[in-house]
């Protein structure tokens, strides 16, 4: 199976995973579907008046750099060590 269909797949099994993962796990996959879909991220860090929004721009920003393919091969095996 390609990267994309792996990545796919992924996406749709991380919507049923068996237990609810720790917002921190929870910050990891957006981290890594962002970087994976969009790449680096742009624009500006949300304001204290959006601490969700200044959480997920963090953990975006936490991985940039890291190529798309290698991004969504990590979401990839995240979201397996998940479903385990």
């Amino acid at each position: 199976m390609a990267l994309t269909d792996d990545f796919e797949q992924a996406q749709t099994d991380a919507k049923s995973l068996p237990a609810r993962p720790s917002n921190d796990v929870l910050l990891r996959l957006y981290a890594l579907y962002k970087q994976g879909t969009q790449g680096d991220a742009t624009g500006s860090r949300p304001g204290l008046f959006d601490p969700v929004g200044r959480a997920k721009y963090d953990a975006w920003k936490s991985v940039a750099g890291t190529s798309q393919e290698d991004a969504q091969r990590d979401y990839v095996t995240l979201v397996n060590s998940l479903r385990s």
